[in-house]
């Protein structure tokens, strides 16, 4: 059975299908155990770690890409409901910035490297995008920041993700704040999106210190 599943996040739209079986979508549907789908969004985040960790380059790839192919859905209905100071959560997060990025490179490329220009912190230099980048490094960067987090030091891509959110809230920032007087409502959608990332920065930075004292689950 395919059972399409719709989800709004962060001013994104995702109207892919997600493909379940029946049993596999009745662990999910109507929230019937909160208890049951959490501990399977913990175990799936665990498996997934462990097993593409020393997978071949190929199966690497389309772990990566996983969203491309079945839609944001899959993972949100897996993962988005658990506690963003959570495997799952930071796994969810993770593939949330990937799909914002890929669907908005162009905005998001412009915007970090204003950010980059405002800040000086290392965070350009922790999150590891090329100077000048365009929309292909973008997308680049972040498929890198993902794949690191399964075959390398998954603390590091979350601190990669956290610097890379901070350098593109500081470009939010400064373009709102360009725009205040002559785009108003622009400038308020900035504000609220630097916010966010923001956000989405401490709660990588949380997780990448909980994973590195061994208590991240």
């Amino acid at each position: 059975m395919i059972v399409p599943v719709t989800l709004q996040n962060r001013g994104v739209n995702f109207h892919k299908p997600a493909l379940f079986e029946g049993h596999e979508f009745s662990a999910f549907h109507g929230g019937d155990d909160p208890a049951a789908v959490s501990a399977l969004a913990h175990e799936t985040a665990a498996m997934m770690l462990a097993h593409v960790q020393d997978a071949p380059p190929h199966i690497v790839e389309k772990v990566v890409a996983l969203t491309d192919e079945h839609g944001l859905d899959v993972v949100a209905e897996l993962w988005s409901k658990t506690g963003p100071h959570s495997l799952p959560g930071s796994l969810w997060q993770l593939y949330l910035l990937r799909a914002v990025i890929h669907e908005r490179a162009s905005e998001i490329s412009h915007l970090y490297g204003l950010g980059g220009e405002t800040l000086h912190t290392a965070d350009p230099v922790v999150a590891g995008a090329p100077t000048p980048a365009g929309s292909d490094e973008m997308r680049d960067l972040v498929d890198q920041i993902l794949r690191g987090a399964f075959t390398g030091d998954f603390g590091h891509a979350l601190e990669r993700s956290a610097a890379f959110c901070r350098v593109t809230a500081a470009g939010s920032v400064a373009e709102a704040n360009a725009s205040e007087f002559i785009a108003p409502e622009r400038s308020k959608q900035l504000t609220t999106q630097a916010s966010r990332l923001m956000t989405m920065a401490a709660q990588f930075t949380e997780c990448a210190r909980l994973w590195r004292s061994g208590k991240l689950s």
